[in-house]
């Protein structure tokens, strides 16, 4: 009948549309802001249904971390110029591109932690190399980390890095990505599957395997980022 037919485009319309967030700026103005636990003012939008990045301007950045975690992001694109951001967290959405330039509008950015998410080929991660300050990087969960040389590729594309996946990247590490990649190689050499590919790290695989055990089972934000912490220390 029509009453029914106009209920079901009623629930299709509330369910199609609404249920995916724009970031918007009331959205913006709404969600958590706060100085968390390692002193750094922190802009909160996870579990928004955020499809893509926009509207960060309204900000006037502001903020030393954005966590975007828990949406539905699949590109890390369109930011306006944010001098001040160190940080980004964006686990478990759907990212599989990196928009090229980044580092002219994060030229600060320090840290980038995108776990579970959608990156399956080495290229996809070439826009690294924009970011001038990138510090400390973790991929896990993502396809793209069980390529052959993703570890030697990704230190190859980013010179300033000092930690990928919450391991130490070493003078060793460093030397053999040049010998592999050289310093603007976009295609991957031939590699041996199962050869060693990257020096020991300080924690043991099992002190980080239970590590990051113990990061999916914290039920706050403040444990995360300590145990979050340790990894990127590599302190026991």
């Amino acid at each position: 009948t029509q009453s029914t037919w106009g209920h079901f485009l009623s629930v299709y319309f509330f369910f199609g549309v609404f249920c995916t967030m724009r970031l918007t700026v009331e959205l913006i103005e709404r969600v958590p802001q706060f100085t968390n636990p390692i002193k750094e003012r922190e802009l909160d939008l996870r579990g928004n249904k955020i499809p893509q990045i926009e509207n960060l301007g309204v900000t006037e950045d502001g903020f030393d971390t954005l966590d975007l975690s828990d949406n539905e992001i699949s590109k890390l694109e369109n930011f306006p110029l944010m001098t001040r951001l160190k940080c980004i967290v964006a686990h478990n959405n759907r990212l599989c591109r990196i928009a090229p330039g980044l580092g002219k509008v994060l030229p600060k950015l320090e840290t980038l932690v995108m776990h579970n998410n959608h990156f399956r080929e080495l290229e996809e991660l070439s826009a690294l190399s924009d970011l001038p300050s990138l510090l400390r990087l973790s991929l896990l969960d993502n396809a793209v980390t069980k390529k052959p040389g993703y570890r030697l590729y990704v230190i190859a594309r980013c010179p300033s890095l000092k930690h990928l996946d919450y391991r130490r990247i070493l003078p060793r590490d460093r030397k053999q990505a040049q010998e592999m990649f050289g310093s603007d190689s976009q295609e991957p050499k031939a590699i041996t599957p199962g050869a060693p590919m990257v020096g020991p790290a300080l924690l043991t695989e099992e002190e980080q395997e239970s590590i990051r055990q113990q990061i999916e089972a914290a039920t706050s934000y403040e444990e995360i980022q300590q145990l979050e912490e340790r990894l990127l220390k590599g302190t026991k």
